[in-house]
C-alpha cells in the first residue's frame, strides 16, 4: 500500500470558483479516488490563498476587515468544491497560524543558511493612502511618446518599458494623489544559489511533464535572479521575523499552505499520521501537486528552491493540466460561457461536467474545450444511453419476476469474467492519468453489454411461454456487467457509484469488489438513476451567466459615463492623426499569428510573455503590455495580428520580437483578432 499526499492549487480568496477552475481540481479528485480504489491510503489537501494586496484592498472597498472577506470567500469555495463532489480530507486557509509558524521557519532556514539578500528599493509612495504601489496602481503619460493613462511598467502606445518612477505626471490609481520616490530594504531569496540542484531537479524521470521541463531550460538560458519575497505595510499577510513592517510575499507562504493543511488535518482529525512521514528530506511517502500550467514558474522553481533550503523533502511530481475554452473559446462573459460553478449547479448535474472533463483528461499538458453541445451529446449517449440504460433494461424483470434476486446459475461466465479482465487496463490507465482512455476503454464494455442485451432481447422473451428462465438468466448477466461498469466509473462518478451500490446492496465498491461474481444475490427496486441533460437547461446557464454578467458591466459602465460627463459635460474631441501614404502602409508587414503560450512577466504586472506561431520556422517571442485586460492562460489558442517586421526591441523584461496589435480606449485593452477561417502566416492586408 502506497501512502501519499495530494493537493491542489490553492484558489485565491477574491473571487468564485468558475469553469477553468474546476478543470483541474475535478482531475485531482478522480485521481484520489481511483487510487483508494485501488487500495492506496491517499490524503487529500487543500486551502484558500488568502493574502495580498488585491484581497485588503477588496475588503476595505466593501467596508469589511480582510479576515471577513476571506472567510466569506472560503465558505463559497467549500459549498462549490462539495456540490462537484470534489473532497478533500481537509480544507484549509493560508491565513492560519499554523502556516504562519511553518513560513517563519522555512524562512529562517534559509536566512541562516546565507539564502537571503537583503538590499533597498526605490519605488512610488501614495502619501494619501501611506503605502508604496506597484506598477498596477501607477498610471501616468509615457517618458517616449507622451501617450496618456500608461501603467507604470511600459506604454501601450509605442511598446517602450520603463521604470515606474520615470513616468510622467505619475497618479495613483487608488488615491489620484501624486506619488512621491521612497526608498525602502526589502528582502529577496537567492534563487541562483540552487540553479545546478534545479537543473537536476526539473529533468528527473517523472518529476514533471517533458514540454515543461524544456520550457524551465528557459529560464536557466536567461538566467536565475533573486526573487523579492517581501512587501512593505500595509499588507495583508505574515510580517517578516525580525523585519517591523516587512511582510511576505503571498507566493512565499501560499505553497506552504500545502504543508500546514496537512498539519492541521492531522491535529483536528489524524492524529495517528505523522508530518515528518511525509515531509522529511529522506520520506518514502508520497507527494503530488496538481496545478495548472500558469503557475508552473512559482512550483518547479521557487517551491522545490525554498524546501531544499529548509531542508525538506521537495514534491514527487508536479501534476499540470492545461486551460479550458468554452466552445472552441476562451471564456467570455459577454457569451455567458464564462461559467462559475455556482451557476452550473443551479441548471446541470455536477456529475454530468466531472465524466466529460473525465473524457477529455489525460497526462498530457493539453488544453481542454467544453463543447456545449458535444457535452449534451456525449452525456445523454454514454452515460444514459449506454450505461444507466442497462439497469434500467434488465433491473424490471428481476424486480418484477424474480423476487429481486438474481439467478443463481451465471450465464456467460466468460463475457462477466472479459468485463472483469479488462479492469486492468482501465485501472491502469487512471493510475497514470490517462482518464479519456479509461472512459474510452468503459464505453467500449458498455456498448458490448448493450449488444449482449439487444441480441438476447429478454423483452421478446418475457413474453413467449417457458423462456422465464432465460429472462432471469440474461437480465442476472446484464447486471452483473452494469455492476462492472459503476466500480470502473466510480472515480469519475461517486454520487452515481453510491446509488448503484445502495440499489445492488453491495458492502464495497473498490476495483478488487469486481472480481466477485453476483449470483441468488438480492438487489433493490430500481430507482432511475440519471435523467438526460435538457438543451434548454444548458441554454439557461448560459443565459444565467450572461445576464447576470452583462448586467453588472452595463451599471457600471453607465455609472462611470454619467460620472465623467458630470465632471467634464464637453465631448472629446477627435484627436487629429497624421496622415500617411500607401507606401508608408505598405511598410508594415501585418501576419496571422497563434498565441501557442502565453505566461507571466516576472516582475512586471503589465505585461505577458507570448510565444506565437507566425506560419515560420520558429515561434517568436512577443512581450505584450495586456495583461491588466487579459489572463495569460484566456489567450493561448487565441488568433492574433502581428506586427512581424517591427525591428526587435530589447526591454528591461527582455527582447520583444515583433508586436500584437490592440484597440485601447482608456478603459481598456482589446486585442485585434482576425475572423475565423484565418490560419498562422496569413498576410493581412
Amino acid at each position: 500500500m502506497r501512502k501519499i499526499l495530494v493537493t491542489n492549487a490553492l484558489p485565491y480568496a477574491n473571487g468564485p470558483i468558475h469553469m477553468g477552475h474546476l478543470l483541474g481540481y475535478i482531475q485531482a479528485d478522480i485521481w484520489v479516488r481511483a487510487m483508494r480504489a485501488m487500495g492506496h491510503m491517499v490524503t487529500y489537501v487543500c486551502a484558500d490563498d488568502a493574502h495580498g494586496t488585491a484581497i485588503m484592498l477588496r475588503a476595505e472597498a466593501n467596508g469589511i476587515t480582510p479576515e471577513q472577506l476571506i472567510a466569506q470567500v472560503q465558505q463559497e469555495h467549500e459549498r462549490d468544491f462539495s456540490q462537484f463532489a470534489i473532497e478533500f480530507d481537509h480544507y484549509d486557509s493560508t491565513h492560519s497560524q499554523t502556516n504562519q509558524d511553518r513560513a517563519a521557519e522555512i524562512y529562517i532556514k534559509n536566512r541562516d543558511a546565507g539564502h537571503i539578500a537583503v538590499r533597498p528599493v526605490s519605488q512610488l509612495f501614495d502619501p494619501e493612502k501611506g503605502m508604496f504601489l506597484s506598477d498596477r496602481f501607477i498610471k501616468g503619460s509615457c517618458p517616449k511618446c507622451k501617450a496618456d493613462d500608461q501603467y507604470g511598467d511600459s506604454c501601450e502606445v509605442c511598446g517602450t518599458t520603463y521604470n515606474a518612477t520615470e513616468l510622467l505626471k505619475p497618479r495613483s490609481t487608488l488615491s489620484g494623489a501624486t506619488p512621491v520616490e521612497k526608498s525602502s530594504d526589502h528582502y529577496f531569496f537567492k534563487l541562483p544559489d540552487f540553479k545546478e540542484y534545479l537543473q537536476k531537479w526539473t529533468r528527473d524521470e517523472g518529476r514533471l511533464p517533458t514540454s515543461i521541463a524544456n520550457k524551465l531550460d528557459e529560464w536557466f538560458e536567461a538566467g536565475l535572479t533573486d526573487w523579492d519575497i517581501s512587501r512593505d505595510a500595509p499588507y495583508f499577510g505574515f510580517e517578516i521575523p525580525e523585519a517591523p513592517n516587512k511582510y511576505f510575499y503571498v507566493w512565499v507562504d501560499a505553497p506552504i499552505g500545502y504543508m500546514s493543511s496537512f498539519e492541521n488535518y492531522i491535529k483536528s482529525k489524524r492524529p495517528d499520521l505523522n508530518f515528518d512521514d511525509y515531509w522529511k528530506k529522506d520520506s518514502q511517502n508520497e507527494v503530488y501537486h496538481f496545478i495548472g500550467k500558469d503557475i508552473v514558474y512559482f512550483h518547479a522553481l521557487f517551491w522545490p528552491a525554498m524546501l531544499e533550503g529548509a531542508n525538506y523533502r521537495t514534491p514527487s511530481a508536479l501534476f499540470v493540466n492545461g486551460f479550458l475554452t468554452v466552445n472552441g473559446q476562451k471564456m467570455s462573459k459577454s457569451r455567458g460561457t464564462f461559467i462559475k460553478a455556482e451557476t452550473y449547479a443551479q441548471h446541470l448535474n455536477p456529475e454530468y461536467l466531472r465524466y466529460y472533463f473525465a473524457s477529455k483528461l489525460s497526462d498530457k499538458v493539453e488544453d481542454s474545450d467544453l463543447n456545449l453541445d458535444d457535452f449534451v451529446q456525449k452525456v445523454n449517449s454514454d452515460l444514459v444511453g449506454k450505461v444507466v440504460n442497462i439497469a434500467s433494461r434488465c433491473a424490471k424483470f428481476i424486480n418484477k419476476d424474480f423476487a429481486n434476486t438474481l439467478a443463481a446459475e451465471v450465464a456467460e461466465p466468460e463475457l462477466i469474467q472479459s468485463f472483469i479482465d479488462a479492469g486492468e487496463a482501465i485501472i491502469r490507465a487512471y493510475e497514470q492519468r490517462e482518464f479519456s482512455t479509461a472512459i474510452r476503454d468503459i464505453m467500449a464494455l458498455a456498448d458490448r453489454a448493450n449488444q449482449y442485451i439487444d441480441e438476447k432481447k429478454p423483452w421478446a422473451l418475457a413474453k413467449q411461454e417457458g423462456q422465464s428462465a432465460q429472462v432471469h438468466a440474461v437480465c442476472s448477466v446484464g447486471i452483473n456487467l452494469f455492476r462492472q461498469l459503476a466500480i470502473y466509473l466510480a472515480p469519475v462518478l461517486p454520487k452515481l457509484a453510491a446509488q448503484v451500490q445502495d440499489f445492488l446492496k453491495l458492502e464495497r465498491f473498490d476495483f478488487a469488489s469486481r472480481q466477485q461474481i453476483l449470483a441468488k444475490h438480492e438487489i433493490a427496486t430500481f430507482q432511475p438513476l440519471m435523467q438526460r441533460v435538457d438543451k434548454k437547461a444548458v441554454d439557461a446557464m448560459v443565459d444565467a451567466s450572461k445576464d447576470s454578467l452583462t448586467q453588472a458591466t452595463t451599471t457600471e459602465n453607465s455609472s462611470h459615463k454619467k460620472q465623467k460627463n458630470t465632471q467634464n459635460p464637453a465631448k472629446t474631441p477627435a484627436a487629429t492623426t497624421e496622415q500617411i501614404q500607401i507606401d508608408d502602409f505598405l511598410k508594415v508587414d501585418l501576419r496571422v499569428a497563434e498565441v501557442i503560450a502565453a505566461n507571466h512577466v516576472e516582475g512586471s504586472d503589465k505585461l505577458l510573455q507570448l510565444t506565437l506561431n507566425a506560419g515560420e520556422a520558429e515561434p517568436r517571442n512577443v512581450l505584450s503590455g495586456i495583461r491588466s485586460q487579459y489572463a495569460a492562460e484566456d489567450l493561448v489558442g487565441k488568433l492574433v495580428v502581428l506586427v512581424a517586421n517591427l525591428a526587435p526591441r530589447k526591454m528591461r523584461f527582455g527582447t520583444s520580437n515583433g508586436m500584437v496589435l490592440a484597440a485601447g480606449n482608456g478603459e481598456g485593452i482589446f486585442i485585434i483578432s482576425p475572423d475565423q477561417g484565418a490560419q498562422p502566416g496569413d498576410k493581412v492586408s
